[in-house]
């Protein structure tokens, strides 16, 4: 054994294995990111105008793997394991240790693959990795207040509405109210040795 190796994050879902990404990704990704473009923009902040080069691509493997080495984020791609094909990303991010033990969650997944569970599988995955791996007790989730499919796969997936977030972030470049959900680890009440 090597020293100084850490084994990277790895989830395996019924259908799908969550991941890091990693450069060998990039054509799947950008191709996925490209066809998704309309069904994508009304939901996420607006794209800069290299969002789909492989130098943006790369930057953001990097991050990836810093985020996750920090223990700040564990940005996952989420990968069907029949054939290999990135079907979106789903990341724990905003991960805060001390009093809080808390993450915030966010997701995309392609317009081919929507609507196919997929999503609520890697929601229910990372929760539970984030509860029981990372020893994280608040999962926390935002989503704009028309967005009915992300809405239900949160609620499906066991979160909670808790309010509105007003001008909580840019979407599709204007600032826009959002949704709040969380999701509590069910020892969250009561006395803790955390902070």
């Amino acid at each position: 054994m090597l020293l100084g190796r850490r084994r990277k994050p790895h989830v395996e879902t019924e259908r799908m294995t969550l991941r890091l990404p990693m450069h060998g990704d990039f054509r799947d990704w950008a191709l996925l990111r490209a066809e998704s473009r309309e069904f994508l923009s009304p939901w996420e902040p607006a794209w800069s105008s290299d969002h789909l080069t492989k130098k943006s691509f790369t930057n953001r493997v990097y991050w990836a793997t810093r985020a996750e080495i920090s223990g700040t984020a564990v940005p996952f791609f989420m990968v069907r394991r029949e054939d290999g094909r990135v079907l979106g990303a789903i990341t724990l991010d905003n991960i805060r240790r001390g009093p809080a033990q808390a993450g915030t969650l966010g997701y995309w997944i392609g317009a081919r693959y929507a609507r196919q569970g997929y999503m609520r599988e890697a929601i229910e995955a990372v929760v539970h990795y984030a509860f029981h791996l990372l020893d994280l007790s608040r999962i926390e989730a935002a989503c704009l207040p028309e967005n009915v499919a992300s809405r239900g796969a949160l609620e499906k997936c066991g979160f909670k509405y808790e309010g509105v977030a007003q001008a909580y972030l840019q979407i599709n470049g204007r600032w826009r109210n959002h949704v709040l959900y969380s999701n509590l680890r069910a020892d969250r009440r009561g006395r803790t040795d955390a902070g």
